[in-house]
């Protein structure tokens, strides 16, 4: 879902609403990494369409530490094909402003030419890690030979991601079919593989939906894992197809604040990244006044 039209760095500035400042960070335990060193970062869908000046403008509007660059031909707000003309152009734009590309997201599932030229250009670029893309259960493959198969695959990927300083992070998603959406099946995956190569981009989220009451043994299975954090909401609705998750702002959903607490105690050294999937969102000024509310409600939680 992408309902945003392109928008002009004029536009914005004239339509920005601002949001409340933020509460400051507070500090994490001694036996961690400080959370006011996490870098908070957004997924770039809702914006994908504004020009890398448009963008890097919008960031610094929202007071977010840099993006979650899409990659991809779906939703994407760079073509994998022209990865090496258009990603040094975000990068270049977000650095005037003081802001960063900290992770990408891909469709990459396994190692191919187009793969290769993506994490190539990561890589030149000190781009070190990056969101890998997503595949299905079938009813026609039982779900040990998808397992299997994914895995190996993943350990292929491993390999070539040391050999590029770069780390790759499965998103797991909620869903019948998704691989991943168990955890579980991930982990079994990943288990064996050197996490600076290979992880999760842990969605609290989607673990929630999936795990309900058993997410705190989910998020601390897969900790050591952490490539990035990603951050949302949801509420359940009832509607004409049965209970579903419906996203929202984060704080007004289902997702618990004992999350952040628990990963201040963790070694995580970041980023978080926030993801605004609701429907609501809308643009220009509500679509900022959102992105603002959710950025202070995070602020708030991690103090």
């Amino acid at each position: 879902m992408n309902p945003f039209a392109p928008i002009s760095r004029r536009e914005f500035a004239k339509q920005s609403a601002f949001a409340a400042a933020a509460v400051a960070l507070g500090s994490a335990p001694a036996n961690a990494a400080p959370a006011n060193a996490w870098k908070i970062i957004a997924f770039s869908k809702p914006f994908d369409k504004l020009s890398p000046e448009d963008t890097a403008d919008l960031v610094a509007d929202v007071g977010w530490d840099g993006i979650e660059c899409a990659v991809r031909a779906k939703s994407g707000h760079i073509a994998p094909e022209r990865v090496e003309e258009d990603l040094p152009k975000m990068a270049e734009a977000l650095k005037k402003r003081g802001k960063t590309i900290e992770l990408v997201t891909t469709e990459i599932v396994k190692l191919d030419p187009l793969a290769e030229k993506i994490l190539r250009t990561c890589a030149k670029l000190g781009i070190k890690k990056y969101r890998l893309g997503f595949s299905k259960y079938t009813k026609d493959k039982p779900v040990a030979d998808t397992v299997r198969e994914q895995g190996a695959a993943l350990k292929d990927l491993a390999a070539f991601n040391a050999d590029l300083g770069v780390q790759g992070g499965w998103q797991n998603h909620s869903g019948a079919d998704y691989v991943g959406a168990p955890i579980w099946d991930l982990w079994t995956m990943i288990r064996d593989l050197d996490p600076k190569h290979i992880g999760i981009c842990f969605d609290i989220s989607h673990a929630t939906i999936e795990g309900g009451l058993s997410w705190p043994v989910q998020a601390r299975l897969m900790e050591p894992f952490y490539v990035a954090v990603f951050l949302k909401d949801f509420r359940w609705e009832k509607t004409e197809k049965g209970w579903q998750p419906l996203w929202c702002n984060l704080g007004e959903g289902a997702v618990q604040r004992g999350f952040l607490t628990n990963l201040k105690t963790t070694k995580f050294a970041g980023p978080l990244s926030q993801h605004h999937e609701y429907k609501d969102l809308g643009t220009g000024a509500p679509m900022i006044a959102h992105l603002k509310k959710d950025l202070a409600k995070l602020r708030e939680w991690l103090a």
